[in-house]
Formats: C-alpha cells, sequence, structure tokens
C-alpha cells in the first residue's frame, strides 16, 4: 500500500527519484499515465496489468468507456525505475500535470500521484474543507 506525502524535485532530464517506501514496490517495473485533476498516476505494473484487464470487460460501445480508456492510455509509459530509484517522467506527461522541479508525490493506497507542488497545495486548500463532511458519503458507516 502506498501513503505517504513526499517533495522530490525533478532533475533537468525529467526524472524523478520515487519515495524509499514506495521503491521496493515498483522496483519491477511501473506505468505513469495521466491521472485526474491534472496529476499523473503512478501503478506498479502488476496493478495496471490488472487495470486494464478490469477496462477489457467494459462495452466500448459506450462513449464514455472510450473516452477514458483513449486519456488513459494514450499517454502511459512503462518504465522501470534505474538504480537511484528514479524513473523518467516523458514529457507529454511532465507538460499534463504542469510538473515544474517542485514536486509532491503521495501515496493513494493501490497507485501513487504526482502533483506539481503548487497545483497540490491549491488542490489541498480547495478540498479539506469538504473532506471533514464527506465521510459518511465516501465510506458508508464512517471510518469507525
Amino acid at each position: 500500500m502506498f501513503l505517504g506525502t513526499y517533495t522530490p524535485r525533478l532533475d533537468e532530464k525529467g526524472r524523478l527519484a520515487l519515495p524509499a517506501k514506495f521503491r521496493d514496490k515498483l522496483a519491477g517495473g511501473l506505468v505513469i499515465t495521466r491521472g485526474q485533476e491534472h496529476c499523473l498516476y503512478v501503478f506498479a505494473m502488476t496493478d495496471f496489468e490488472q487495470l486494464t484487464a478490469q477496462m477489457s470487460n467494459t462495452p466500448v460501445t459506450n462513449r464514455a468507456v472510450r473516452n477514458f480508456q483513449r486519456v488513459l492510455l494514450s499517454a502511459a509509459s512503462d518504465e522501470i525505475p534505474d538504480k537511484q530509484g528514479r524513473v523518467t517522467i516523458p514529457a507529454v506527461l511532465r507538460e499534463y500535470a504542469g510538473l515544474s522541479k517542485e514536486c509532491t508525490v503521495i501515496g493513494t493506497g493501490n497507485r501513487v500521484e504526482v502533483w506539481d507542488t503548487a497545483a497540490w497545495n491549491d488542490f489541498l486548500a480547495a478540498t479539506e474543507d469538504d473532506f471533514a463532511d464527506q465521510g459518511e458519503e465516501v465510506i458508508p458507516g464512517g471510518l469507525f
């Protein structure tokens, strides 16, 4: 499971050092792709394979399904971290997420998200108040 918030820097070659806690699970390969809210999603290869298997069971006759698959998969990049735990983020994905040197990497359970730090701070500020009010709607019965 991926948990926590980290603030690595993107280097001049577009490489990002993965948080040490995430490296073992991602060492065998990963997929970076467009995420929602203009962040990037990072999946362990095995998790991404499961996701694409689930998507193969959705009806391609549904326009929303086709559009979701197109956006998610068209910029997906399979990567293997180097010996320092770095991955190269392709230019198209850096542009999509507006990544600058300052990045925020968060664990969200089954995936990692990569945000431009300013965008993450804006997102968090805009949604923190709603977070307190949504417990029942998001997790039936609440947290405990």
